[in-house]
């Protein structure tokens, strides 16, 4: 097989790969909302958001969280085409619906700290965090909301459903991401609320309805295995 030939069968194997066009609409309106949403947004807050403590250690599940978006949405590109196209939708969906608020209702934080009672590399990173990202368009979390789309993908995965280890790393990972959020004051619990509500909402949508299916066709299938 010539080279030519390997690389039409893997662009046809692959072709699904269009979706990832998103992130060009994705990047340059996020990005066009960090230039511009600077003054005259709504504050984002709550009392609780004041209690919770900064602790930056919680940097590394946070960065964390873009190795484990591109690690579970590849896993499902090159293994679970089906799949792949349901993560994405639930995914897009909701980026979709946040950089609407975002641009409709510009919002932003006022809870990160001026000053670090602790000076350590952790400390560094974070400030190098609050350098490169404004604390401006946050609600609903991405971070969360992305998060919880992952484990909802892995979750019902008939692949990945049963791999105890996966499973576990998966939801411990995105619990420590989600909390990441919070005690990094990078947002506030309305921000992670939101998130939640979203992911929930959209999951109605976009996976119960195969569980629905799937799970009415197993007590048929049993009576046919049955009568057999």
């Amino acid at each position: 097989m010539t080279w030519r030939e390997r690389t039409a069968e893997l662009l046809k194997k692959y072709k699904h790969g269009w979706v990832f066009s998103y992130f060009l609409i994705y990047i340059p309106w996020f990005l066009y909302l960090e230039k511009h949403v600077t003054r005259n947004y709504h504050v984002i807050h709550a009392a609780i958001d004041d209690k919770i403590p900064f602790i930056e250690y919680f940097i590394v599940p946070y960065l964390l969280w873009f190795v484990f978006i591109a690690a579970v949405m590849l896993y499902f590109f090159f293994t679970d085409k089906e799949g792949f196209y349901r993560l994405a939708k639930l995914m897009f969906t909701g980026m979709t619906i946040f950089l609407i608020i975002s641009t409709l209702v510009p919002n932003g934080l006022n809870i990160r700290p001026y000053s670090f009672e602790r000076d350590n590399v952790f400390v560094d990173m974070v400030k190098l965090l609050y350098r490169a990202d404004t604390p401006t368009n946050v609600m609903p979390s991405i971070h969360v909301y992305n998060s919880l789309a992952a484990c909802i993908a892995v979750s019902r995965s008939r692949k990945l459903q049963s791999n105890k280890p996966v499973c576990a790393a998966t939801y411990i990972l995105a619990v420590l991401i989600i909390l990441a959020t919070m005690f990094l004051k990078q947002h506030s619990v309305i921000d992670v609320a939101a998130a939640i509500v979203m992911a929930y909402m959209l999951y109605q949508f976009f996976y119960a309805p195969e569980v629905r299916r799937y799970s009415q066709r197993r007590p048929a299938r049993a009576a046919m295995l049955q009568n057999k």
